[in-house]
């Protein structure tokens, strides 16, 4: 009897402890249960702003002087950091940037060839083009400076030009349709010489690589004043010709238009991102911060910020 007894209040004892733990919604399945989990936490993703805060990806091609130069190394994570936005950078000459925003494969353009810029935003490819800041370009060529360029023509480049012609001194032309190379071609123009022979050398290539051919081979180039500044304790050269005022150098910035665009390259656009960015380059914060670029060690900044605050 006493066995029997406690048999029962063992059974009894075992059904009141898996009672106790059954869940009191017995309808509710895993699949509910994580949809509930999933709802609660993208509802605290956009109460606590972190949705907002995440601004996506832009392209952002540019020429190679800005990023040489280290400009866009020392500004571009301050964007970052503030906006939430990541941008990849395409630094290529001026000519292949304004490609990439004709074929739809960039956001937003910083370069520096106005009129090709404008051109650019005419042909509706642009929402619009604003300055942002402005360098100039230099004559650079051996310290020892074989045509004395420098003690003859130190602030004319059309004459420096024109002896350099002359005396078939080997010069290194950017040759990849950039900014500079633009540049390069249109003093060659008001010179009223067409470069050509063994002394004209192509190289195809950005800036720095430029730079670096010319320091090898002991010749004379056109080089912007940041990159050579940027690179001038490492390169056997001296600024030949400067000061001259065909040597002005504007940079612009243009968010690429995306209704210029079929739907599936109008998509991938990131027109919010880029106007962002473009905003953010123009303002005063910013400006700020471009004109003390290259002041601490170089003794001068490597930009000159203008843009035309609205």
């Amino acid at each position: 009897m006493k066995r029997i007894l406690a048999l029962t209040l063992s059974i009894l004892l075992i059904f009141t402890v898996l009672v106790g733990c059954t869940p009191k919604d017995e309808g509710q399945d895993v699949g509910e249960v994580e949809e509930n989990v999933d709802s609660v936490e993208e509802n605290d993703v956009v109460e606590n702003g972190v949705e907002e805060e995440t601004g996506g990806r832009i392209i952002l091609a540019t020429t190679t002087s800005t990023q040489d130069s280290g400009l866009l190394d020392y500004i571009l994570p301050i964007f970052e950091e503030e906006t939430g936005i990541e941008v990849d950078v395409i630094a290529v000459g001026t000519g292949k940037a304004l490609q990439m925003g004709r074929d739809g494969d960039a956001d937003i353009l910083l370069v520096h060839a106005k009129e090709s810029e404008e051109e650019f935003v005419a042909e509706g490819y642009g929402k619009v083009r604003k300055d942002v800041m402005y360098n100039d370009f230099i004559l650079v060529g051996p310290k020892e400076d074989p045509l004395n360029l420098k003690e003859n023509s130190p602030n004319d480049i059309l004459e420096g030009l024109k002896t350099i012609a002359k005396n078939e001194y080997t010069f290194i032309s950017r040759g990849d349709d950039s900014g500079t190379h633009k540049k390069e071609l249109s003093i060659w123009k008001e010179a009223q010489i067409e470069p050509a022979g063994e002394w004209y050398l192509e190289a195809g290539s950005g800036m720095g690589d430029v730079l670096k051919i010319s320091d090898e081979k002991q010749a004379y180039t056109i080089s912007d004043r940041a990159t050579y500044l940027s690179m001038r304790d490492t390169l056997d050269l001296d600024i030949i010709i400067e000061g001259d005022e065909n040597l002005f150098n504007q940079y612009g910035i243009i968010p690429v238009n995306p209704e210029k665009f079929d739907d599936e390259v109008k998509e991938r656009i990131n027109e919010a991102g880029a106007e962002r960015f473009m905003d953010w380059l123009l303002s005063p914060d910013t400006q700020l911060l471009i004109g003390e670029y290259g002041i601490e060690e170089y003794g001068m900044p490597l930009f000159v910020p203008n843009a035309k605050l609205d």
